[in-house]
């Protein structure tokens, strides 16, 4: 009897869109599937395009984001102009670069190391692998706060350390102009070697084991081995780290403001702090609105150059 009452709900629940049913049926496999994707292009089109687009237009105008009520004046690229012939701006960048290219390769011989160091698996491997990858779990920020202690010259275990090997006495990281940028360096490859490693302990563990017999049965060396077989099949994820860890590095933010703020005066001032301080201190919108453009654009550009040589490397 319950069966019949279900079999019966559900034809009168059947009959009562039957109008729906057909136009479901009459839809096209190309159609569903449009159906499912367009909230999700709707909302990415709201979310990045839509403010993507806004910045561009507003790179051409002299808009403050503090005075709603001003005309916006269209003054076309002025503002690219002053950007290009700044030299303040050229000096943010070769300080951008500078830490972008000391931090990757740093990552890539520590992280390298470590995953050639944990793919021997020794004894305890699986608890050093996982106490290495904690500092890459941590808040960018509170790793920065976490290390301001640290380098304190007189309280902090940086400058004991170095003290005790080598008796420099207390040594002021963060303040002193030619240590600075180095401060940030170590702490950005401290935290992300590991990251490095996991991507690279991947690689190793695709190598098939043949391989290496082959090798042994040809009488390789190790070095041999490592070019010929190791290098060419772990670099593809080597490669694919280092642009995502290029294109964090570029864009890094939080982490270098709670250590240094960008000082001493603005030797640590990267891209990206002083792109904050011109759109939310001094409230040049458009300007650094086409300052985000400028750093987009060579981003993406840089990106996709590395991408195709990414593509060009064979597994």
């Amino acid at each position: 009897m319950a069966e019949r009452s279900a079999e019966t709900l559900a034809g009168r629940t059947v009959a009562a869109t039957p109008g729906l049913a057909r136009r479901v049926r009459g839809l096209s496999d190309t159609a569903i599937a449009w159906l499912f994707i367009a909230p999700t292009i709707l909302i990415l089109l709201a979310i990045n395009i839509f403010p993507l687009i806004w910045t561009v237009y507003l790179s051409f105008t002299n808009f403050r984001a503090n005075q709603p009520g001003r005309p916006v004046e269209w003054i076309g690229t002025r503002n690219y102009e002053r950007l290009l012939g700044s030299e303040d701006i050229w000096g943010y960048l070769q300080v951008t670069a500078h830490f972008v290219l000391w931090t990757m390769a740093l990552q890539i011989l520590i992280g390298f190391g470590l995953a050639l160091l944990i793919n021997r698996g020794f004894r305890g491997s699986a608890f050093w692998t996982t106490l290495i990858l904690i500092p890459m779990m941590l808040s960018p920020a509170v790793v920065g706060t976490f290390w301001t202690y640290i380098y304190q010259p007189q309280t902090g275990i940086f400058s004991y350390i170095l003290d005790f090997f080598a008796g420099t006495g207390p040594v002021d990281m963060i303040g002193s102009v030619h240590l600075a940028p180095w401060a940030i360096i170590i702490v950005d490859t401290w935290m992300w070697s590991p990251y490095i490693m996991l991507l690279c302990l991947a690689g190793l563990r695709s190598i098939p084991d043949y391989l290496y017999e082959a090798a042994e049965v040809d009488r390789a060396n190790w070095l041999q081995k490592f070019w010929y077989i190791t290098l060419p099949r772990v670099l593809p994820f080597l490669m694919l780290a280092v642009l995502f860890r290029g294109i964090e590095n570029f864009k890094m933010f939080d982490m270098v403001v709670e250590l240094t703020s960008g000082g001493p005066g603005s030797t640590t001032e990267l891209a990206s702090i002083n792109l904050k301080r011109e759109a939310f201190e001094k409230w040049r919108t458009g300007y650094s609105s086409a300052f985000a453009v400028i750093l987009f654009v060579t981003v993406f550009g840089l990106a996709n150059i590395y991408v195709r040589a990414l593509n060009k490397v064979k597994t």
